[in-house]
């Protein structure tokens, strides 16, 4: 962390990327960061730049840059793996790469790299740097909504495993520095009646494979439910705590790919993504499939790593 310190000291200009369709966790750390950045250094230019997200659109709003700005500047990518699903590749126009992330490793990209699976989001690392430096940084009410956001979404709002003192320590501070919980509760909490039907469809179309449960999201499910990708994605939870599945799943065709939202509440599934080009945390992955053709082989996998836990338990 020290060393990350030094190298913002030292660029006058920095910018702070993320991961392709970015969710909570990836733009409440990006823009976290960034008003770290500007608060601290006020006279650095600070970008943030990549996907955006209409679930969490209030922490911030990203920014549109020409090729020449990552001349000399420094690029900080935050809570993204895999080196493939950076949202915005110029990254590498930067003449210094640092790397912050949570997630199990698969790409060791970058020049500097700080990665702890220990914590439960990006959100909480930026927090605790800050948290670290705090007699050299400043961070305001803005950062800290953005940052609470970042953990209450990648944690489930405190539920998931890997939630601990540290996180909670943290989470009050940035209430102390004037987080509204109940405001972003309530942000959170939206749902259109397009998402309650979208979610109905779920619970009655869900496919099974031995212990495996999962939905298929087609392009004409989602044009027929007028919802975005987004949000079709976001379901994923719907078939979460079902009694006997203990893993279960999204497949979502978006235009140029079919992307795989895998989850657990038991099993490591991250080694079943890495095999289908994706990676993650133990019990939360994404993964691809090449065509539809592939389905059945994935869920076939996916159910041996399901019984498997289940006859050890």
């Amino acid at each position: 962390m020290k060393r990350i310190l030094d190298k913002i000291k030292a660029y006058d200009t920095i910018i702070i990327h993320g991961h392709k369709r970015p969710d909570g966790d990836c733009l409440g750390s990006q823009f976290g960061l960034k008003d770290i950045l500007v608060s601290s250094f006020p006279n650095k230019k600070i970008y943030v730049v990549g996907g955006t997200s209409d679930y969490v659109s209030y922490v911030g709003e990203v920014d549109t840059i020409t090729d020449d700005v990552y001349k000399g500047a420094l690029s900080i990518v935050v809570d993204t793996a895999t080196e493939s699903r950076i949202s915005e590749p110029r990254y590498t126009l930067g003449e210094y790469v640092i790397k912050i992330d949570h997630h199990i490793p698969v790409d060791d990209y970058g020049d500097l790299r700080w990665v702890d699976t220990n914590f439960p989001s990006c959100a909480q690392m930026i927090t605790y740097f800050y948290y670290k430096f705090r007699n050299e940084l400043t961070l305001t009410k803005t950062g800290a909504i953005a940052l609470y956001t970042g953990i209450v979404t990648d944690t489930g709002r405190f539920r998931y495993r890997g939630v601990s003192k540290l996180t909670h320590q943290l989470a009050g501070l940035l209430i102390e520095k004037g987080v509204d919980v109940e405001f972003i509760d309530q942000q959170l909490s939206k749902e259109t009646l397009e998402m309650v039907a979208l979610k109905g469809y779920v619970l009655s179309n869900y496919e099974i494979e031995g212990h495996f449960i999962y939905i298929k999201m087609t392009r004409d499910v989602i044009n027929k439910y007028g919802v975005t990708d987004e949000q079709a994605a976001s379901v994923v939870n719907a078939l979460s705590g079902i009694n006997g599945f203990p893993v279960w799943a999204l497949f979502i065709e978006y235009p140029s790919e079919i992307r795989i939202r895998l989850r657990s509440n038991g099993p490591v599934i991250s080694t079943l993504a890495n095999q289908y080009e994706g990676g993650g945390h133990a019990k939360a992955s994404g993964a691809r499939l090449n065509s539809w053709d592939d389905l059945k082989g994935f869920a076939e996998k996916a159910n041996e790593v399901a019984t498997a836990y289940i006859k050890g338990n």
